[in-house]
Formats: C-alpha cells, sequence, structure tokens
C-alpha cells in the first residue's frame, strides 16, 4: 500500500484544528472532510499574508470542496474569550465536537541570549498554554463524543541534551504540548478521552520550513499529507484502547501496512531531512543516503579511505578549491560575504567575500562586514563542503549557528554543491 485510504469512519465527525488554514492542519482537514467531517477551521488568517498561503475561508473552501462540512472561525489561541467563541460556535453549528487537534504552533530556533522575551512568550503563549486552553475548553464537550480525540503535534519527551542546548526556549514550549499529553492522557483515561501526540520523522515541506530553510528545502522534506495520514489513522481508532502515545508519522502508517513511501516525498529521489527531537537523526541520514547511492565521502566521522587523524588541513583545503573558480559571475549571482568561526580540531577565522570584484576568500576576518555568519567544529565544516552534510540539516540539528542574513545564507549550499567533486 502507498498511502492511506479513506475509510468514512469520520463521517458526521466535528474536528476542532487549530492553525488548519494551511500546512499540517489543513493537510489533516482535508483528510478528515473527504469522510464527510465537519470541520472547525481554528486559525488566525482572516485576510491574505503578504508571506503566507491561504485563509481560514480558502481553507473551508477546500474542505467543503472534498465533501465535508465548514466552520471559518478568527482563534487566537492565546486569548481565552477567542477560543471560547470558536467552541460555542462549533457546538452550536454542529452539535458538539469529537476530536481536538492542537496543532496551532510558533518557532524560533534561537539560543537563550539570541531570544528575545517577547519571542519566548509568543512560543509558549502559543504552543503550551494555547495547547491548554483549546483542550480544557473542550474537554466538556468531548466527553459526550462517542469516540474522543486530542491529537497534539508534538514531539516525544526526549531529555537529552542536545535537543535544547541549542534552542531551549522553543523546545520548552514543544514539550509543553506533549506534556499535557501526558499528564491528560491518564487524567481523562477513564472518561475515554484519546490523548496522543504526533511528530514527524522527516522534516514537512510547509510554509515555516520554506522561511527557514530557504525556496530549495523542499526536496528535502515529505509533504504534510503523511501527518494527515498518519493522523487519520490515530484519530479513527477506538479511544479507550488507544492513548498516551507519542507516535511518529511513518511508524503510524507502517502498522497501517504502508509500505511505500516515496509518494509522501517531495523528491523521492532525494535524502530526506529528519526532523527534531528524534534521537535517529544522523543514522537515518546516513541510511538514507546509502540506499540511494548518494554515499557520501564523508559518513559518521570517516573520509573515505582516508583515517580522521590525517585530516589536518581541510579547511585550508576547502577554499583552497574555493579560491579555484572564484569569478565576477560568482558574485554577481551571491552578492553576499561570509565569516566562519570555525573550532574542533582546526580552529580559526576564515571568510568568502562573494560581493566584490571577482571574489575573494582566507584566514581572518572579512575585509567588509560579514552579511552572514558561520559557527561550527572543522568536521562539520568539512562534512557540510563536501556533500554529507546539508546546511539545512547542519543548522535545525545544532551543529551549526547562523546569525545575519538567513536568505543569503542559504544560497552558500549551492556553492557547497559545486565543491562536492573537488574535495
Amino acid at each position: 500500500m502507498t498511502m492511506l485510504l479513506n475509510t468514512g469512519k469520520l463521517a458526521g465527525h466535528t474536528l476542532f484544528i487549530t492553525g488548519a488554514s494551511r500546512g499540517i492542519g489543513k493537510a489533516i482537514a482535508l483528510k478528515a472532510a473527504q469522510d464527510g467531517a465537519n470541520i472547525v477551521v481554528a486559525a488566525k488568517t482572516a485576510d491574505p499574508h503578504p508571506k503566507l498561503p491561504g485563509t481560514i475561508f480558502t481553507a473551508a473552501e477546500e474542505i467543503e470542496s472534498v465533501g465535508g462540512r465548514a466552520l471559518p472561525c478568527v482563534v487566537d489561541v492565546r486569548d481565552e474569550e477567542s477560543v471560547k467563541e470558536a467552541v460555542n460556535s462549533a457546538v452550536e453549528q454542529f452539535g458538539g465536537i469529537d476530536i481536538v487537534v492542537n496543532n496551532a504552533s510558533a518557532i524560533s530556533l534561537t539560543g537563550t541570549l539570541e531570544t528575545p522575551m517577547k519571542r519566548y512568550d509568543l512560543m509558549h503563549h502559543i504552543n503550551t498554554r494555547g495547547t491548554y486552553l483549546v483542550s480544557k475548553l473542550c474537554i466538556p464537550h468531548l466527553m459526550k463524543s462517542s469516540n474522543p480525540h486530542i491529537l497534539n503535534i508534538s514531539p516525544p519527551l526526549n531529555m537529552h541534551s542536545r535537543w535544547f542546548k541549542n534552542h531551549v526556549g522553543y523546545t520548552m514550549a514543544k514539550y509543553g504540548m506533549s506534556m499535557c499529553i501526558l499528564g491528560m492522557a491518564e487524567e481523562f483515561r477513564d472518561a475515554g478521552i484519546a490523548c496522543n501526540a504526533l511528530w514527524p520523522r522527516t522534516a514537512i515541506i510547509t510554509a515555516a520550513m520554506v522561511m527557514l530553510g530557504g525556496s530549495e528545502v523542499d526536496k528535502q522534506c515529505r509533504k504534510p499529507e503523511i501527518m494527515a495520514d498518519a493522523a487519520y489513522a490515530i484519530l479513527t481508532k477506538d479511544s479507550r484502547t488507544y492513548s498516551g502515545n507519542f507516535a511518529v508519522d511513518d511508524d503510524v502508517l507502517k502498522a497501517e501496512g504502508v509500505t511505500n513511501f516515496d509518494p509522501y516525498a517531495v523528491d523521492p529521489n532525494y535524502p530526506l531531512m529528519p526532523d527534531f527531537f528524534l534521537d535517529e537523526f544522523d543514522s537515518t541520514a546516513v541510511k538514507q543516503a546509502k540506499e540511494l547511492g548518494a554515499v557520501p565521502r564523508f559518513v559518521e566521522g570517516k573520509v573515505a579511505d582516508k583515517d580522521t587523524s590525517k585530516a589536518e588541513g581541510q579547511v585550508a583545503q576547502v577554499f583552497a578549491n574555493i579560491e579555484s573558480f572564484l569569478s565576477s559571475e560568482l558574485v554577481d549571482k551571491t552578492k553576499a560575504v561570509y565569516s566562519f568561526d570555525v573550532g574542533g580540531d582546526e580552529p580559526g577565522k576564515w571568510f568568502l567575500d562573494l560581493k566584490n570584484g571577482s571574489g575573494s576568500c582566507g584566514r581572518g576576518d572579512p575585509p567588509l562586514a560579514a552579511d552572514a555568519k558561520f559557527a561550527m567544529t572543522s568536521e562539520n565544516f568539512f562534512k557540510m563542503f563536501s556533500g554529507s552534510l546539508k546546511p539545512t540539516t547542519a543548522f535545525m540539528t545544532g551543529k551549526m549557528k547562523i546569525s545575519g542574513d538567513m536568505g543569503k545564507a542559504m544560497k552558500l549550499e549551492k556553492l557547497m554543491g559545486k565543491l562536492k567533486s573537488k574535495l
């Protein structure tokens, strides 16, 4: 089986989905709507956003076009009155609420000193408090349902420090959503309300991912439909026997008999970028690369046919190779100055000027202020420039820190691609 088919089990059921105007939330809504479900589109976007696609009204149109009924509601999950009004409208329109999907979330992949308290508060008010509030106000109605579910789009609780050190504020906020599941699953077990969490194995292509990773990140991602299918599998289970689980999308679908995941990939021929909070991140990426016949020369800490103890001067060699193909044409295409703070076995500062003349690079600080600054170990530096570690992957896993213009930083990925054959 390649994709999970609809069964009709959600016909007539009412789903209250936060953040349903786009991305994963909308994909879950459309999957349920194909059964003939009622969908409360609870999101903030009533007017078109200049950078993000979709509104609650366009999402409602799509839901009804595939067979569902939709109630678009302007909802700010931080505002109790806003949520109350939407819940009351849902009950009045559809007669009750059977399922809650807490999908709305805010993200900032920044360290403690780089995270403004306004952004910290936003993440915690939307992710943790918003999830708690929406669940709290819907639970009295869920208690009247024959098969009630709460599903939070949040990760397994993983106390490994690597998932905290680079963006502790965001991790705390997402784990807050997961802690709601941990507690509510037991609190409402006797009431028959299933409380589960769902998280993607790989990066999912959404507007937020494009903003984080740039326009070319999509090839490393799966489509939101994989999360929608996994959510559907969970929400159609018996609420009294399936609760308190921290599920991963492809695990759920494998248990349902799905064996071919290529239809979920944006580009099945491209190695996938695993998501946060799952410890098999590195091994999964390497395995996928091997399966695709794209085994990088630098894998799992070793350079092919070389011992890492002989890797002295690799960073210098990278810059020597860069220097060999600098050109005014490359400068015209890039228009950016980069600085690199390299640690590990080969510590030092380096720069790459792709803004002036025919370009230049070398040791030390750049001649002009850098548009984007990178910090990483020499090992990860070489991995990136030899093609075995994607910059977006390095950034999202904390192996590389970036400051400055993110758009110009992501342009560097193309340059790295040119170097792969030279290293």
